[in-house]
């Protein structure tokens, strides 16, 4: 994997006004694909949870796409944040997940911290800003316990949107 390959997967990079948020995103990919083992990222679901064709890239852009809808919509959101907070919100799978044979399973690591809590810690060890970071551990049941920034509440319900449209399709 490399940053081209990142950009063409997430186009919606290129939204990003902060070259520095869009280096981080790409860095963040990068470092969890390494980490993770991962040759590709195109082939990885979006979820363990339920049966689905849908992938974690595919996920990743529909929920960034519908916080960008929403944070146009409300005006009040920083929407360099919002696009960084949706394409990063599981980044932490690539860690969480690993691939035996033609089957996805939870990996180890997976099996001792979710997602959100590896993605947290992918994104700040990648030099993206404690904001970003937020809206990582923040975006599952995990940040139930917190105060979400108002892009984390965004990213939170696009998230569960496109879970439980899945879910019951």
């Amino acid at each position: 994997m490399n940053a081209r390959e990142i950009k063409i997967l997430f186009p919606e990079i290129s939204k990003i006004k902060s070259g520095i948020l869009r280096r981080g995103i790409i860095d963040a990919w990068l470092l969890a694909a390494r980490r993770g083992g991962w040759k590709r990222i195109d082939k990885i679901p979006f979820t363990l949870l339920t049966s689905t064709k849908r992938t974690l890239v595919d996920h990743t852009r529909s929920v960034t796409r519908m916080a960008m809808a929403i944070a146009m919509v409300r005006r009040d959101c920083t929407m360099d944040h919002i696009i960084a907070g949706g394409l990063v919100h599981d980044v932490g799978k690539l860690l969480e997940y690993e691939q035996r044979g033609r089957k996805f399973k939870v990996s180890a690591l997976g099996k001792l911290v979710r997602h959100p809590v590896s993605g947290y810690a992918l994104v700040l060890e990648a030099g993206l800003p404690m904001k970003i970071a937020h809206i990582v551990a923040a975006h599952s049941h995990e940040g139930d316990k917190v105060t979400r920034s108002q892009e984390a509440i965004i990213i939170h319900h696009c998230d569960f949107i496109d879970f439980d449209i899945e879910k019951h399709h």
